[in-house]
Order: C-alpha cells, then structure tokens, then sequence
C-alpha cells in the first residue's frame, strides 16, 4: 500500500494523497511512514463508494482513485487522468493498457476492456472481450486491452455513482465501473504503455517484490 501511496506523491497534478481504509491493520502499518489515513465504514461494495464517504468531506473539484493492488502505477497516468477532466466535461475516466506478452488473457483476476471509436468504454469483463469468433483470426492478431486499477471522477459525478445501488451486471461480474455504464454514462478510457499489471494473487505479489529488488539492485550498482 505504501508502495502507492509513493507514486502518487510522485504526481504533479495531485495536491494530497491518502489512503481510505476499513482496516485497522492497514492504518496501523502506514503510521510509520506518516501516511494520511481516513478510517471510513466496513458496508461499501466497492472502492468508489469508500472514495464517496471521504469524498463528501472535501472540497476537491476532482479526485482520483487508486486502488491498492497497484504499487507499479504510472505517476504519469494520474497526472493525464487529472488533466482530461481538467481539460473536457467529462465526468469520469480511467486507464487501459495493450495485454503484457506474458499475461493470460483468460485469467479473471485481469480485467478486460472494450473501448469504441470516440474512446469511451464498452464493456469491462473478467472474460476475455472481444470475443474471436472466426477461426481465421487469431487471438494473436487482435489487441486485448487490460484495464488498470484507476478512476478519475468530477466530485459531483462521484457522489452521484456511490448514490445508486449495485446494478445487475456490476454484481454478475463483480466490476463496480460497470455500474456507471448500465446507468447510460460514459468513462473515457486513456491508452497507456505499460508492461506490469496490479497485483491480484499471491503470485503476483512475489513477483512484485522480485522486480522491486532487482531495481534497487540495480540502482545501488549504478
């Protein structure tokens, strides 16, 4: 957690970082570092409405989630997620990379993205989207798009999502952004280079920490 706590503070566009949380134990954990931490309640079904309960005491025009499970987060990205909202009237907007060679395209735990011509989002799902139907075309010839664990919203809008309950497909497929799509409002979707995705298993996670030590492996010897 603290790993992205660090690259948020990394952004030029963010003003104040902290974390919302209903775990002691996390809170606990970032003391040391003198990260700022919001205990809010246990009974949300997703992040964003965790977001919305710090969210309704704060007076930021915009405000970005980022979700735990991604300590490799671009400050980058953040920064141009704040810029689109900053720059255009839309209300919210995430971030979706080309699927890294070595990923697998089917695994649930890596959520897919379909994004149409204006750059606004289809579909989000643990299956593999689109589907390839014909025979011919192989999976190899066509870009998966996985999506990254990160919102920007416009206060208002935010309020607003975390007013609605979970919708149908958002309980189906367990992905709280499908709940703004089945209400007819439209996420734009920022393409972004990116060769690591967030951490969803263990295994990830020790892979994680893997590349984290060779990285400063590397940067003692340089």
């Amino acid at each position: 957690m603290q790993h992205v706590v660090e690259r948020a503070r990394q952004c030029k566009r963010i003003d104040r970082v902290l974390v919302a949380t209903d775990d002691q134990r996390i809170i606990d954990a970032l003391e040391p570092f003198g990260t700022y931490c919001v205990m809010t309640s246990a009974a949300h079904p997703s992040g964003t409405d965790r977001i919305a309960e710090v969210a309704r005491g704060l007076t930021a025009d915009i405000l970005v989630n980022v979700q735990g499970d991604e300590p490799e987060i671009d400050p980058d990205t953040i920064d141009a997620l704040v810029d689109r909202l900053a720059n255009t009237r839309d209300e919210m907007a995430t971030a979706a990379t080309a699927f890294p060679a070595d990923a697998d395209v089917g695994d649930p735990n890596l959520v897919k993205v379909v994004v149409g011509l204006d750059g606004r989002a289809l579909y989000f799902s643990r299956s593999p989207i689109p589907h390839v139907r014909d025979a011919s075309t192989t999976q190899q010839a066509v870009t998966f798009y996985l999506h990254q664990g990160i919102y920007a919203y416009r206060r208002p809008f935010l309020l607003t999502f975390a007013a609605w309950p979970p919708t149908p497909l958002e309980k189906i497929e367990k992905l709280e952004q499908l709940r703004v799509l089945e209400h007819g409002r439209s996420m734009y979707v920022l393409k972004t280079q990116r060769l690591v995705h967030g951490i969803d298993t263990p295994e990830q996670y020790a892979e994680f920490v893997q590349r984290y030590k060779m990285n400063h492996l590397q940067e003692a010897k340089s």
